[in-house]
């Protein structure tokens, strides 16, 4: 499949990799790596066609994910993220459709989900929206952002049964607390907290949980491209844990160029040390197959869509297992091959000290904690029906 995103990546790959470093020490990601990624259209990949998108595969959207992230780790990171956004508006309704990219159709849009925010109905139509979100990667370059909250009732308190919802507004009606990401890898996603304090919301901007998890909000889009008719639990967590293989992938080169003439403590070429040449063999096959393993479970359910079919429960839960477990399965080995490196490594000049850090950073994100997860699909595929907490992100 032709990727022309993933071209223009490839062409500016060494200047790329010269920003990560930069963007590290601003805490942010660079005004030109932003510059590159809007030439290669890269947040377009998801978008509908009427408004300037691509509407690319997932498998091409990963791939490029993957591939940005392993030059420079915030940026594919920033991508994973954002990039899922304009597939998400593609089936909200058609006003914010229009606010959103109307007059603007390049804009990057932010996050996070988390329910960190209060939605109060006003009686008129209108909601008041309230609260404080951390990790909102990429933040600074975007102009409109989705965010979690809870629908109260009138009175601001919370229902017997709290609904969670996902509201979509401008850059105007938030605040960026830049003081707030200080961290130990990931610095250059610039994952700032975000503040709300009494927007005003109308009702067609915000969608609620259920609907989006369970794709009753798609269905009733009525968009007929098999793109955006995609469950959300296998588009949204595959661009974070593309991001985090990609980011493995990146450390593996780096790995691979410096061990290529290393001799080690006991003065033996690395190359002719049979114990390191095994192990790093067995952990460069775990890295491409986290990667296969990633790509192939979205391809299925493309496949399925495409088809007309739609993955039930257990089978989202399954597709989720297989992502959890790529990120973990990929990092586990980076961290294994970091360490056999050497102390050299360990030197902050050195920047495959900045890729271990990122790919630790990676993992704790909440859609890689496997714990629920697992769980869940492991009680599917024995006919079980899991329940409350167990459906969580599934």
């Amino acid at each position: 499949m032709a990727n022309r995103v993933l071209d223009v990546i490839e062409e500016h790959a060494d200047e790329l990799f010269a920003q990560g470093a930069e963007a590290e020490k601003i805490g942010k990601l660079t005004d030109r790596t932003v510059e590159i990624m809007n030439k290669a259209q890269a947040m377009r990949m998801f978008q509908p066609a009427e408004y300037g998108g691509l509407e690319y595969r997932p498998r091409q959207f990963a791939e490029t994910v993957m591939r940005l992230a392993s030059l420079d780790p915030a940026a594919g990171w920033v991508l994973g993220v954002c990039g899922v956004h304009p597939w998400q508006l593609a089936y909200n309704d058609k006003r914010v459709r229009e606010e959103v990219w109307g007059e603007d159709s390049s804009i990057w849009m932010a996050s996070p989900y988390m329910p960190a925010g209060m939605l109060t109905p006003k009686g008129d139509g209108t909601y008041g929206f309230s609260g404080r979100w951390s990790f909102s990667s990429g933040t600074d370059h975007c102009k409109w952002a989705f965010l979690g909250g809870l629908l109260t009732n009138p009175d601001g308190s919370m229902p017997a049964e709290p609904q969670m919802v996902h509201v979509i507004v401008p850059r105007t009606d938030y605040e960026i607390i830049d003081d707030s990401w200080d961290v130990v890898g990931l610095r250059g996603t610039g994952s700032k907290d975000l503040v709300i304090k009494d927007a005003v919301v109308p009702e067609y901007r915000f969608m609620t949980w259920d609907d989006v998890v369970s794709g009753d909000g798609q269905a009733r889009s009525g968009r007929t491209e098999t793109l955006y008719k995609l469950p959300w639990s296998g588009m949204f967590p595959l661009g974070i844990t593309a991001a985090t293989v990609g980011i493995c992938e990146g450390l593996l080169r780096l790995a691979q160029d410096y061990q290529a003439d290393r001799i080690n403590a006991q003065g033996t070429a690395v190359k002719d040390d049979p114990y390191t040449m095994y192990r790093f063999g067995e952990l460069m096959a775990d890295i491409r197959a986290a990667r296969a393993e990633l790509l192939a479970n979205v391809d299925e359910l493309w496949e399925m869509a495409e088809n007309g079919g739609q993955p039930d429960f257990a089978r989202r839960a399954q597709g989720r297992a297989t992502q959890v477990r790529a990120a973990w399965r990929a990092v586990e080995a980076a961290n294994e091959i970091y360490a056999r490196c050497g102390g050299t490594a360990l030197r902050m000049q050195m920047p495959m000290q900045r890729f271990w850090r990122d790919a630790q950073a990676g993992m704790h994100h909440a859609i890689h904690s496997p714990n629920t997860v697992y769980h869940a699909s492991a009680l599917s595929a024995l006919g079980a029906d899991p329940q409350g907490p167990l459906r969580m992100m599934i």
